[in-house]
């Protein structure tokens, strides 16, 4: 298989790390992106985009990196709340009145994006719903009692975050994550990456592949990852169908050199999500806000609203391996997104031959 791209001096063991992985057959289609000083530093594409292995990995290959989708539909919440329609600590019972119910009535959006809303996974109620039903989904989780009080325990929600999301900003300020993420967010990042991929974009999705048949058995069995079923279905993550939805904590279909360079210009006061968000809620987005054990990653994780973030990085990494980080320590960005479903041990490496470390606690 190819490794294509360029490095500049001085990242030479980034591109040996990389093409290690290519030629020992632990990596059979991803990108890698660094970006320094405004500069792309790193940018190399390695194997395949199908899993035919007739198609090779470009620059331009768009991959659904899971979790690490989660900061992106953030930003849609936090444009309304930049828009009044929403805030953050107000009950978002007061816009979803069906949602204030069942010891949910103090939730706030602060709540929602933190992680504490005590809504990790769909309850057993959505076991039978179509994966793609939003509408369902969200009226079952406005339906269900939290597993904690609102704010007093974390949780990665790592299925119901999009559709939390989503629900509150129907109810109070009337648009869709599809649409606030589409007419808003994507613009204003200039990012190569859709919730919901265009006609026109679908031939550059790669194709996700486990990297071993018993991988999706070797997960934990929990219901953030089987209820709704789906979302461990090869057949069904690879469907037009699904490319095409919205799923907001998961299905983000991005290239990683936009996704890097959006972490590039994160903490920037003349970046891009400084002009979205203004410089109130861009310092509410990067700031630790909570710092507890995470009972989804059995370890202590501080979450910013939407980022995982420690005194190194701010980073979000996703199921089967992609990740993204900021390194706050050395100064550079870096997103390497793969369609070889696996552990995060890849991104592991690529962040020591940077210096950095992905580790979480």
């Amino acid at each position: 298989m190819n490794v294509e791209g360029h490095v500049a001096e001085g990242y030479e063991t980034v591109r040996q790390v990389f093409r290690r992985m290519v030629d020992d057959g632990r990596e059979t289609g991803a990108g890698l992106s660094v970006w320094r000083d405004g500069e792309e530093v790193v940018r190399l594409s390695g194997g395949w985009a199908d899993t035919a292995r007739q198609r090779p990995w470009r620059a331009d290959t768009l991959v659904q990196p899971y979790s690490v989708s989660k900061p992106f539909a953030a930003l849609a919440a936090l444009v309304a709340v930049r828009d009044g329609a929403l805030t953050l600590d107000e009950p978002i019972g007061r816009y979803w009145p069906g949602y204030a119910v069942a010891g949910k009535e103090r939730t706030t959006l602060r709540h929602v994006l933190t992680h504490q809303a005590g809504q990790a996974r769909f309850p057993v109620a959505a076991a039978g719903t179509d994966l793609l039903d939003g509408a369902r989904l969200r009226e079952i989780l406005a339906e269900s009692a939290p597993e904690y009080v609102p704010g007093t325990s974390l949780g990665e929600h790592a299925l119901t975050y999009g559709h939390l999301i989503d629900g509150v900003l129907r109810a109070g300020a009337g648009v869709t994550l599809e649409r606030m993420f589409a007419d808003v967010v994507r613009p204003a990042l200039g990012l190569d990456g859709w919730f919901g991929v265009p006609d026109g974009e679908l031939h550059r999705v790669a194709d996700l592949e486990p990297a071993a048949p018993g991988w999706a058995q070797q997960l934990p069995q929990e219901p953030w990852l089987t209820i709704p079923a789906g979302l461990l279905d090869m057949e069904r993550m690879n469907s037009t169908a699904w490319r095409q939805s919205v799923f907001g904590a998961a299905n983000l279909h991005a290239t990683a050199t936009s996704v890097a360079e959006f972490f590039a210009g994160l903490t920037r006061m003349d970046g891009p999500v400084h002009r979205l968000l203004g410089s109130e809620l861009h310092a509410a987005y990067l700031a630790p806000q909570v710092r507890r054990h995470d009972e989804v990653f059995a370890t202590t994780v501080g979450w910013t609203l939407g980022l995982i973030r420690d005194d190194g990085k701010i980073a979000k990494g996703g199921l089967g391996g992609s990740a993204a980080w900021w390194s706050v320590r050395h100064g550079h960005s870096c997103a390497f997104l793969t369609r070889r479903l696996d552990d995060l041990s890849r991104a592991a490496e690529i962040a020591a031959a940077l210096g950095d470390d992905l580790s979480l606690g």
